[in-house]
């Protein structure tokens, strides 16, 4: 297929690269212009501006927010103004459930087709087309974009047709990793204080009943204190609880513990942790217990 690569940025390089790989003509495009190069290195064609990488089939986003999002898909020279009738915009990344719907809605009304389909993985995933893709659109818009999904995925999900579905199951599993990371970083602060070696503490745990790839990654990253260079930043982090937060707070559904993450989250980017991974979270309850310095 003929598309375009929008946002180069930790997930995008590796998951444009796939595309490459698998035989698709890819024109990217990235506001910070030496990203592109080594994938124009690999073959992909270098968008000058948004509207040069909306001339094919379909057009990808793998940007860090709402904010990123908004500004490349509306406006006369944006994404929704470039783009061919009969065209797809595949969103795939983590943003709100308000924004996937506004998104929608415009496209349709454009002629356009829109497919949300986040993913779950972090950047050594992407890299090899491992990633899970949670999906949802029409079951056209579906199919016309499987050949680009399955080129950067191990495995795509479909939760219905209605776009905002697919991201706020996304916000729903970045809420339950980071809870995940909190808890590690409480209970490894409870067995470190008594002089456990960490690395042996989650060695046990991923060999017994904590066998999940997410305590795995993240057991090791915090034993390891790997918090330099972030695969995924704290403030992305931060962002994605506040987002499944306001999705909560539209349904009507009380998330207390999204609420202590919150405020968690909060504590790690006012000691510093702007530059760290979201993983460096387990820090403050080392750091509450005494048994570490200040995350940052």
């Amino acid at each position: 297929m003929k598309a375009g690569f929008i946002g180069l940025g930790n997930m995008g390089s590796g998951m444009a690269a796939n595309l490459l790989k698998a035989g698709h003509e890819v024109t990217v495009y990235n506001r910070t212009a030496a990203k592109m190069k080594p994938l124009v290195d690999q073959g992909a064609l270098p968008a000058a501006r948004v509207e040069d990488a909306c001339g094919g089939e379909a057009v990808i986003t793998m940007l860090a927010n709402d904010a990123a999002v908004e500004s490349l898909s509306f406006g006369g020279d944006g994404i929704i103004g470039s783009l061919s009738r009969g065209a797809v915009h595949i969103s795939m990344s983590t943003i709100s459930v308000a924004l996937s719907e506004r998104l929608a809605e415009a496209h349709a009304q454009a002629g356009q087709r829109f497919l949300s389909a986040p993913v779950f993985g972090r950047p050594d995933a992407a890299a090899a087309a491992k990633l899970f893709i949670a999906a949802a659109g029409s079951p056209d818009t579906l199919e016309k974009s499987m050949p680009l999904l399955a080129a950067m995925g191990q495995k795509v999900f479909v939760f219905g047709d209605k776009p905002g579905t697919a991201n706020l199951i996304k916000l729903s599993g970045n809420f339950l990793i980071a809870s995940v990371i909190e808890a590690l970083g409480e209970a490894m602060a409870l067995v470190g204080k008594a002089g456990v070696d960490p690395g042996l503490y989650v060695d046990f745990l991923t060999s017994t009943l904590f066998s999940a790839p997410v305590y795995s990654t993240y057991g090791r990253l915090i034993a390891e204190r790997r918090f330099e260079p972030a695969g995924f930043a704290a403030p992305l982090g931060h962002k994605d609880i506040r987002l499944a937060m306001e999705a909560a707070d539209s349904l009507r559904v009380p998330m207390p513990l999204a609420s202590l993450v919150h405020d968690r989250f909060l504590a790690l980017l006012a000691q510093g942790g702007e530059k760290l991974d979201w993983s460096a979270l387990a820090q403050l309850a080392a750091k509450d217990a005494g048994v570490a310095a200040p995350a940052g």
